[in-house]
């Protein structure tokens, strides 16, 4: 196990990697229902002042927020919470298992967000370039 007791050092690096490829994955959902880019046929033409057009605004900007790593902790927060009621709303009341559902993918990236809150948005970030102390991700052990 000693040999990957050496991989904790690049743990801020792969936290980035995951911050990024979420947000990169969460932007795709938003320019689907917003500029029909990727084309989907299940969101084409929703109107922007809908509650899917809302969803596509807060995919697109809170998704490039992330990314950027820009105030990540109040905005996972708050897209974690979105995540959650879009599960709720849409996904579970279709069947109670998520694979049957298609709510995987609203799930994962509301624990991901909720995940992001508590640890923060690692390197490559804004935040960490704004933070006068290094951000520590590293959890400490309780014995």
């Amino acid at each position: 196990m000693r040999a990957f007791d050496r991989l904790a050092s690049w743990s801020p690096l792969m936290l980035a990697a995951l911050r990024v490829m979420t947000a990169l994955l969460f932007i795709e959902h938003g320019t689907a229902k917003l500029f029909g880019f990727p084309a989907d046929p299940n969101v084409a033409n929703i109107p922007l002042f809908s509650l899917i057009g809302l969803a596509g605004i807060l995919e697109v900007f809170g998704g490039f927020l992330i990314l950027i790593g820009l105030c990540t902790r109040p905005v996972a927060f708050v897209l974690a919470g979105f995540m959650a009621v879009a599960y709720f709303m849409a996904h579970a009341p279709k069947s109670f298992f998520p694979l049957l559902n298609n709510g995987d993918a609203a799930i994962l990236f509301c624990f991901i967000f909720l995940y992001l809150m508590v640890a923060g948005p690692g390197s490559w970030s804004i935040d960490s370039l704004k933070s006068p102390e290094p951000i520590v991700t590293t959890p400490t052990r309780h014995m």
